[in-house]
């Protein structure tokens, strides 16, 4: 069991509820989002109408509290979504994931104020928002950001330039971290704060975009902060605590990625699977050659043990158990995961899988980006590794 202390600690319980809300977000992914797949991939835009379907679904709500305009649900309703959307359209599943990075760190860091003026229009789909953290030189690294923020009377002058931000260019809001006090080698993380930051404050700008590989109809966006008066009500958290606010936050995403991950693979798994049956070569599917057909067990039992894992993390969140670690395990080899079957059934397909119009080649350009943000993988390797120290340390300490 080490370094888990009870074999409790690997329960995993879903409800019917939680059925029944899949099969409705499965129903919606099949009646909205599947016609619309290769369009989005031409245009890179996912059309206004489809969002707005989304909002009287109530899916910007899912997992936010009822008394803040949201449907309520917990962390595996999330889980079921994000899955659910990623195997048809993974970047409308990014879409929706990006609110959490910015209303989730203000329920469980911000005032009733600011749950109030920007949870709830977020949760009702009146607004969407955005999570402005990334830099050009601090991606992983949260404690490098050097974008900063001064005080003055009326509040906070903030300046710099955010790289990567998803959703910048339909936010309404921002929760943006940037520099306070100067960096303390001994502490770099103290010193940060975070803002929430309105698209109409003077001063903010969204840049070029960024012409990534994957998430067609979701790519992100430079965000410049040029002299933006923020208010001294808009400071989330304590002054010079924003690091404890980002990393948080991550701690929950995390899992959300690790599903968006488990909806790409099983995507690519569930293609490569009928291709398989139904493609002939030598007068017989190719799924009767043990090179494919062991390539399909393969496929199946690395996703069965991602989505495992990622129930087993959001489990964990939900039942307010330590789940940092496995929130970085799910994460990890879910995304890895999506790469590996993403690649296998570009193979299986043969000269088709690296045809854009077939549709499959675009598992592999959106699994790599999962692997990346929320936290690069290396990122959650050392995060494992310091979480198995601390577990490690606390059970000498109650021995």
């Amino acid at each position: 069991m080490f370094p888990f202390e009870d074999i409790n600690d690997f329960n995993i319980r879903m409800d019917q509820e939680h059925e029944l809300f899949r099969k409705s977000i499965r129903q919606f992914c099949e009646d909205k989002l599947s016609p619309i797949i290769m369009d989005v991939e031409r245009t890179n835009d996912i059309p206004k109408g489809v969002i707005d379907d989304a909002k009287k679904l109530g899916l910007t709500g899912i997992g936010i509290p009822q008394e803040y305009g949201g449907q309520g649900g917990d962390m595996r309703m999330q889980v079921i979504m994000s899955e659910e959307i990623s195997r048809v359209l993974p970047s409308f599943g990014t879409m929706l994931l990006v609110n959490h990075l910015f209303v989730d760190p203000l329920i469980i860091f911000g005032t009733e104020e600011q749950k109030s003026r920007y949870v709830v229009p977020v949760a009702t789909g009146k607004a969407l928002a955005a999570h402005a953290s990334t830099e050009p030189g601090a991606g992983s690294d949260v404690a490098g950001i050097s974008t900063t923020a001064k005080k003055v009377e009326t509040g906070w002058v903030l300046n710099g330039r955010k790289a990567f931000i998803t959703n910048a260019d339909r936010a309404d809001f921002f929760l943006a971290s940037a520099r306070t006090s100067p960096i303390n080698p001994q502490s770099r993380w103290r010193g940060l704060s975070t803002f929430i930051v309105e698209r109409s404050f003077n001063g903010l700008e969204i840049g070029h975009k960024f012409d990534v590989i994957g998430l067609r109809g979701e790519q992100p966006n430079e965000v410049i902060f040029n002299n933006v008066t923020v208010p001294e009500a808009n400071l989330v958290g304590k002054p010079n605590e924003g690091f404890k606010v980002v990393v948080t936050t991550y701690d929950y995403s995390r899992i959300l990625i690790a599903a968006q991950a488990v909806g790409i693979a099983q995507a690519a798994f569930e293609m490569a699977f009928n291709y398989s049956t139904q493609r002939n070569a030598f007068e017989k599917p190719i799924a009767s050659f043990e090179g494919v057909a062991f390539k399909i067990s393969d496929m199946l039992m690395e996703l069965e043990a991602a989505r495992l894992l990622t129930y087993w993390a959001a489990y964990l969140a939900d039942t307010k158990k330590e789940f940092y670690m496995a929130s970085s395990i799910a994460k990890t080899y879910s995304t890895e995961t999506a790469e590996k079957l993403a690649s296998l059934a570009i193979k299986i397909h043969g000269g088709a899988g690296v045809d854009r119009d077939t549709g499959v080649e675009r598992f592999l350009r959106d699994s790599v980006i999962t692997t990346i943000y929320e936290g690069a993988n290396d990122i959650q390797r050392l995060t494992i590794f310091r979480s198995l120290l601390k577990m490690v340390s606390k059970n000498l300490e109650v021995s």
